[in-house]
């Protein structure tokens, strides 16, 4: 044995960002989380619950991934019904595109509606052509015969030339494993854009809105309207560490009266509930008790203001 033998070099570090988009609620939020390995970005069945570009960074090895959970693209017609808020959300997903090394596009298995046709046409567009997309076709375990997936197969790859084809569902963990390891190929070798132990580069007070607005849209499903999100009025931290007491103070803006109803319930049942079940997942996240207070309050034509989206923290 020689005991000089030179130690073996380690491996470069490699990092790149790479997108995460698809149509409304195809599971990019539930992908974004497993990649993650912790929830931090909100999910329901509700289309369109992602608004925001939500950053998740996951290091393997030498290897540091970079997601981005980007908001669905919003595929209804440009004139009659568009709001600011969705032109917002769609200037969002492309500025997300914009610099990334690499897109997974998200489809569900077998499936290829005209909103993923919209969405892939994004990526066929001026400055995007060149960027590598892999397809990623999400709940695979609804097919039930995989034969039934060639010819869908074909007629995808005619529709864009897709640098890979994986098939996968995000809540199974073997299948996020073999996508870490596709994905990690198409890193650049450069240093590391973050720390090590980085999940993300949002806020906790970003997180803390994110988590009332899923609840929200969770305890309303279908009879609440789209029209509506959280702006965090106060976020304070009291005392040291293990006794951290996080006070916060959250508005829930809706459109109208009426939704303010639907929103607080009857006897305030329905409030009382969104705050308790935001507060349980927030204590959880941070680690710390929480004391959440939420207002509802009714600002008319909010989705239709850029000012007022500005001021509510819509990029």
């Amino acid at each position: 044995m020689n005991d000089d033998a030179t130690p073996a070099a380690a491996p470069p570090q490699r990092c790149g960002l790479v997108a995460i988009v698809g149509r409304p609620n195809v599971g990019k939020s539930t992908l974004l989380n497993a990649l993650v390995g912790q929830k931090i970005s909100i999910t329901s069945r509700k289309a369109q619950t992602t608004r925001h570009r939500i950053t998740g960074i996951r290091t393997r090895g030498a290897a540091q991934f970079v997601f981005v959970d980007t908001p669905g693209f919003q595929t209804r017609d440009l004139g009659r019904g568009r709001t600011a808020l969705n032109r917002t959300l769609n200037r969002t997903v492309l500025s997300s595109l914009a610099d990334v090394d690499l897109v997974l596009f998200l489809v569900e298995a077998g499936r290829f509606g005209l909103d993923d046709a919209k969405v892939l046409g994004l990526l066929q567009g001026e400055g995007l052509r060149d960027k590598p997309v892999i397809l990623v076709a999400n709940k695979q375990d609804a097919v039930r015969r995989r034969a039934d997936l060639l010819p869908w197969l074909r007629s995808m790859q005619e529709r864009h030339p897709f640098a890979e084809y994986v098939p996968m569902s995000a809540t199974k963990a073997a299948d996020v494993e073999r996508l870490f390891g596709i994905v990690e190929r198409y890193l650049p070798e450069q240093p590391w854009f973050y720390e090590e132990d980085a999940l993300t580069d949002r806020s906790d007070r970003f997180l803390a809105s994110e988590i009332i607005r899923e609840k929200l849209f969770r305890l309303t499903g279908d009879e609440l309207p789209y029209a509506c999100t959280v702006v965090i009025g106060k976020y304070e931290e009291e005392g040291e560490p293990p006794r951290v007491l996080h006070r916060i103070s959250a508005d829930i803006i809706v459109e109208r009266d009426a939704h303010k109803g639907m929103v607080i319930g009857d006897g305030g049942e329905r409030l009382k509930r969104i705050g308790s079940e935001a507060r349980q997942e927030l204590e959880q996240l941070l680690q710390a008790k929480v004391f959440l207070e939420l207002w509802v309050k009714v600002r008319s034509g909010w989705a239709d203001d850029e000012a007022r989206l500005k001021a509510y923290g819509y990029e």
